[in-house]
């Protein structure tokens, strides 16, 4: 079938790699035809940049404007359209649709949640009045729900390859024997600062991988550059691809993750993680992270419930990091847990089972 991606960038990241993975998912697992149509390509390109070759050349990637330009209007009909998390579709593109003789099904892929009344409006029809068949398709942790997207796939036991990305291989050579990792990927809100100076006491040193951008923050704030003891060392990463990125999670002890892509890619690392949460006026974030908590923590001890609950709405390191050991052991349980629930494939596996 032919697939059309509309996606507009709202974070930055979160949206565009959202939309990449499902993209080279529907088309190299399921052998989809896919274009995707962005509205910031250079975004869109830096994270599809560690993708195989032939990979990326079979997904047609077009800015925004392409889709209702005169030279588009002889490609075929798309038999699906996906509004990613809401967008709206350009006036003259639906104006073709309008016109084509097969009528194509769109999908409004929402937000992933844990929360459970998705449940009650996943896959439900969303009349409109142009005729179109349109749908709601929730992603989410429950079996009822539109799923993960897990591309690429992993599999119990993988073993994840030790070869250091090139982009990043000059920031290894820095990493200190014996020394623990934390990746860290938040919104400017987060107490960083504090939040490392914190960590300093805990004595033990501390690898800290800064996504671009996180070090010109924390030299930034309050007009003078931070001041840690050597037990601290702060590497700054370059901007690197979507592939890249999910093997810097795979070598750190500790993540600290935004958006939802890299959410869900900190869980099938399989090792600890804060959620920052994109955080809402009317504090709906809140309700999200406790539901997807709710999930997380269900098998877990009282001891680690209140840990990692802790450490998810920013207490500082020295009030949970004692309860390591244990939210280690109860990530690698959890990741297990997540691959048996997505053993159909997951998010993009669901999606062509519904339109079939």
């Amino acid at each position: 079938m032919r697939w059309d991606i509309f996606c507009q960038i709202v974070d930055n990241y979160g949206d565009a790699g959202i939309c990449w993975r499902l993209a080279r998912s529907l088309s190299s697992i399921h052998g989809q035809e896919v274009r995707i149509f962005c509205d910031d390509l250079p975004t869109l390109n830096l994270l599809a940049s560690g993708s195989d070759e032939a990979l990326t050349h079979q997904i047609d990637i077009q800015p925004w404007e392409a889709s209702h330009s005169n030279a588009r209007h002889t490609v075929q009909t798309p038999d699906v359209v996906i509004e990613a998390f809401g967008c709206h579709l350009p006036e003259r593109y639906l104006a073709g649709l309008f016109i084509a003789p097969a009528k194509p099904i769109i999908i409004n892929l929402e937000y992933l949640s844990a929360e459970p009344w998705i449940a009650e409006f996943h896959r439900k029809a969303s009349p409109q009045s142009h005729g179109i068949p349109k749908y709601f398709f929730f992603p989410g942790f429950q079996d009822d729900v539109g799923g993960l997207l897990l591309d690429p796939i992993p599999t119990e036991g993988e073993q994840v390859s030790h070869l250091t990305p090139i982009r990043l291989k000059s920031i290894w050579l820095k990493l200190r024997p014996g020394a623990k990792r934390i990746s860290i990927f938040c919104y400017p809100g987060a107490p960083l600062r504090k939040w490392l100076e914190d960590l300093a006491t805990h004595g033990e040193n501390i690898d800290v991988l800064l996504t671009s951008g996180h070090a010109e923050l924390l030299n930034h704030y309050g007009g003078k550059a931070i001041a840690l003891p050597e037990n601290i060392q702060l590497l700054s990463m370059p901007f690197v691809s979507q592939d890249e990125y999910d093997w810097v999670l795979s070598q750190c002890d500790f993540n600290i993750v935004r958006g939802e892509d890299s959410f869900i890619r900190a869980q099938l690392a399989g090792k600890p993680f804060i959620w920052h949460i994109y955080p809402q006026e009317d504090r709906a974030h809140e309700v999200k992270l406790a539901a997807f908590l709710d999930l997380y923590l269900e098998n877990a001890s009282q001891e680690l419930r209140l840990a990692a609950i802790a450490a998810m709405t920013w207490a500082m390191p020295s009030e949970w990091l004692k309860s390591l050991d244990a939210w280690s052991a109860h990530s690698k349980a959890w990741r297990t847990h997540l691959l048996e629930k997505q053993g159909d494939g997951g998010l993009a596996a669901r999606l062509v089972r519904f339109i079939a």
